[in-house]
């Protein structure tokens, strides 16, 4: 009997998984300055790393199977697969602080980072073969985390040197989260109110679309840090013009050219999803609402934004997830948030710093873009029924 590759992207995943034993699997350093030296998966000790490799190379034999149940067991290895290196790496980081000094630090490194991001990918892919509804990925791509994050609970990954960087900035990285989650939705509320009425207009009258978008997409393609350079002056001045506005915490610095400046770019996203969200919904349908004599208001909140809202969803989704990543960069003027946690790791060349600010960044947008994509699997599947 012939066997013949099913799973083609599975099979690629897996050999490159492989290739990547021969990455270093950590990165062992005398202190948190230092970089270190890497240790593979065969030079730690008290670690199997012939029973993590046993999973790859079952994974290349489901690619070779056909049927449901290969891709089930496929995606219960992929998920085996990621919840045993994060056990691994917080247990090779354990075994090595009992090896060495209180100063020194374990990190992942590229073979493990690399390995993580494979074993997601497969088991992604394994979860969009298995089921067609969005809603039912969307749960099965999120019990993927439920282990690795008790594991994260509990502390068996506390030896790692990233836990132990937050363990001593823990106020500094909560005072962080609070800052970026201001900037998130000190961006998203005012956003909101200017871009919807002005898509509204912009609907209403197509004649204006045109210098309207003009504009916005002039401002979309300023560089971040100079349209908040550009913002420094005029705010100083104001506040020199007018002491009242300082009193109020807005500067030429800080949090108030950070929003002014956030909140320029959300508004052309904002108003284009809301203009073409309008513009999807079908004239007969308008007409027959009208003949049946429903209000001008009547048509707006019970036709017109139902079925504009999918659209006007995934224009807020792609200004909150741009929000996220350009609030790093409005630390540069103040404004906090964790991008003073990156900005600061990389001028005492802390890896580790660096990290803290960047991994919650991309997990927040990981998450938020995740709500958003379960947001819109239940507004298709109410609008199917």
């Amino acid at each position: 009997m012939q066997l013949k590759c099913q799973n083609r992207v599975l099979l690629l995943l897996t050999l490159i998984a492989l290739a990547a034993a021969m990455l270093p699997f950590v990165n062992y350093a005398p202190n948190r300055l230092v970089s270190g030296e890497s240790r593979a998966l065969w030079q730690i000790g008290s670690f199997p790393a012939l029973w993590l490799l046993a999973i790859p190379l079952a994974l290349v034999l489901l690619s070779l199977l056909p049927g449901r149940v290969p891709l089930i067991l496929t995606l219960l290895a992929a998920e085996l697969l990621f919840i045993a290196l994060f056990w691994g790496a917080g247990k090779s980081a354990s075994w090595l602080a009992q090896t060495g000094s209180p100063l020194a630090r374990t990190s992942p490194g590229s073979g493990l980072w690399l390995w993580l991001a494979l074993a997601l990918l497969a088991g992604s892919d394994a979860i969009r073969r298995l089921t067609p509804h969005a809603a039912w990925r969307w749960l099965l791509n999120a019990q993927i985390w439920l282990l690795p994050l008790a594991l994260l609970a509990t502390g068996a990954l506390d030896e790692l040197s990233l836990l132990k960087e937050y363990a001593n900035r823990r106020d500094v990285f909560n005072d962080a989260l609070l800052q970026h989650l201001t900037l998130l939705f000190g961006t998203l509320l005012p956003g909101l109110l200017i871009g919807v009425p002005l898509g509204l207009w912009c609907y209403r009258h197509p004649g204006r679309q045109a210098p309207v978008f003009t504009l916005l997409n002039i401002i979309q393609t300023i560089p971040s840090i100079a349209l908040f350079g550009l913002l420094i002056a005029p705010l100083a001045g104001l506040v020199q013009q007018f002491p009242l506005l300082g009193s109020l915490g807005i500067g030429g610095t800080g949090r108030a050219p950070a929003l002014i400046a956030l909140v320029l770019y959300a508004l052309l996203p904002l108003v284009r999803g809301v203009v073409a969200g309008m513009n999807q919904v079908p004239h007969d349908v308008l007409e027959s609402a009208a003949a049946m004599g429903m209000s001008q208001r009547e048509r707006f909140y019970r036709i017109q934004l139902p079925l504009a809202l999918p659209v006007l969803v995934r224009g807020l989704r792609v200004v909150t997830v741009q929000t996220i990543g350009m609030a790093v960069i409005a630390a540069l003027i103040g404004a906090g948030g964790f991008g003073a946690l990156v900005f600061q790791g990389l001028l005492s060349s802390a890896l580790d710093l660096v990290l803290l600010g960047v991994i919650p960044v991309i997990a927040l947008a990981v998450v938020v873009d995740a709500l958003f994509s379960l947001w819109s699997a239940l507004l298709k599947e109410h609008a199917h029924d």
